[in-house]
């Protein structure tokens, strides 16, 4: 099979079923292509996009696809931007938003905006599939025992008040009263596994 593009990728001739259409928004190119092949090996017809932009285009276009899998940051823009779109296309479309630097404040916001599920990376192709597919009831019951370390909730923090101004460094900088190369170098660390 073909390495896919910006176009689609149909699934091996192996596969079950057709689970139906995804759009995977991925400015990685190699990310975007090992994702669609696997996804598609699984049942789904995949459409890539790269960008906001690009994906905006094929919507307007007239794709209106069943799931998407949006990157949180596309090339500095924020794929939660293309949460609106995809339920404009498609109110019954099941959204995933993935991204490297998993923080609360983000997978909140994106909850918030219409996302399914929000996953950091890495993550595997069948932790994709399973947040895309199963029912999302959560439980109850099962309230977390442990608790955040200090430097894991400065980054929680962090995250928020950048949301608050909308990525803004200079004014995130500003609102926590924290030299703005002081939050670069904080931002350049990956956040605080627990």
């Amino acid at each position: 099979m073909s390495a896919p593009t910006s176009g689609s990728t149909a699934p091996d001739a192996g596969t079950p079923q057709h689970l139906g259409t995804l759009l995977l928004v991925d400015d990685d190119a190699v990310l975007c292509q090992v994702l669609a092949r696997a996804l598609g090996r699984r049942g789904f017809q995949v459409q890539t996009a790269a960008s906001v932009e690009e994906c905006q285009a094929r919507i307007e276009a007239g794709l209106e696809p069943d799931f998407a899998v949006l990157d949180l940051n596309l090339a500095g823009s924020s794929g939660l931007r293309l949460i609106e779109w995809l339920q404009r296309a498609n109110p019954a479309c099941e959204i995933l938003v993935l991204t490297g630097y998993a923080s609360i404040s983000t997978a909140v916001d994106a909850i918030k905006l219409g996302a399914r599920q929000y996953l950091a990376k890495p993550v595997d192709v069948e932790a994709i599939v399973k947040a895309l597919l199963d029912d999302q009831n959560p439980d109850l019951d099962n309230a977390p025992e442990e608790t955040y370390s200090v430097s894991r909730l400065e980054w929680e923090h962090i995250q928020r008040v950048m949301a608050d101004h909308s990525g803004n460094i200079s004014a995130t900088a500003r609102a926590l009263k924290m030299h703005r190369r002081t939050l670069q170098r904080k931002l350049a660390k990956r956040p605080v596994r627990e």
